[in-house]
């Protein structure tokens, strides 16, 4: 039997083998390889609890802003409705101010020709007095004046009693 280096080769592997045996070196990679499936384990685990939490916020996110939405339309409806509110009531002060400056103003003119109509009148009455009065100067004589000016203070005096 010739030993070539085959043989050699074939002892070393089995000394390999037994020196690996002797320092238990599988026990250390299984341990080795169970401790990181462990971690692993423990991260996925982890993963998946942040992920559920995730959806759970992502969740409450799109509540809260379906809330949102709905508070700003009611708050748009709410505004609209105030709007309309103002724009009405604006309108009947509106429409209010007109009829009271329309009445103001026809009370105005209606003043303004009884006025005119008073000041026509008083024109008219003084006219005729100072007519009659030219007429009176020109054919009466002092006796008719005295006649006349006796009867306008007995006049007077029946008045004032």
């Amino acid at each position: 039997m010739s030993l070539d280096a085959t043989f050699y080769a074939f002892v070393g592997l089995i000394l390999f083998f037994i020196v690996v045996a002797y320092f238990k070196v599988p026990g250390i990679l299984l341990r080795s390889l169970d401790s990181r499936a462990d971690e692993i384990r423990g991260e996925l685990a982890e993963a998946k609890r942040l992920r559920e939490e995730a959806q759970h916020v992502l969740a409450d996110y799109q509540r809260k802003r379906r809330e949102a939405e709905e508070e700003a339309k009611d708050i748009v409806a709410a505004a609209e409705r105030e709007a309309k509110a103002i724009k009405e009531e604006a309108r009947r002060k509106t429409e209010e101010y007109v009829e009271r400056r329309t009445a103001f103003s026809e009370q105005k003119i209606r003043q303004a020709e009884q006025e005119a109509v008073a000041a026509v009148r008083g024109a008219a009455v003084d006219v005729a007095i100072d007519a009659a009065r030219i007429v009176l100067e020109k054919k009466a004589t002092p006796a008719v004046r005295s006649k006349l000016f006796s009867q306008s203070v007995d006049a007077v005096k029946s008045r004032l009693n």
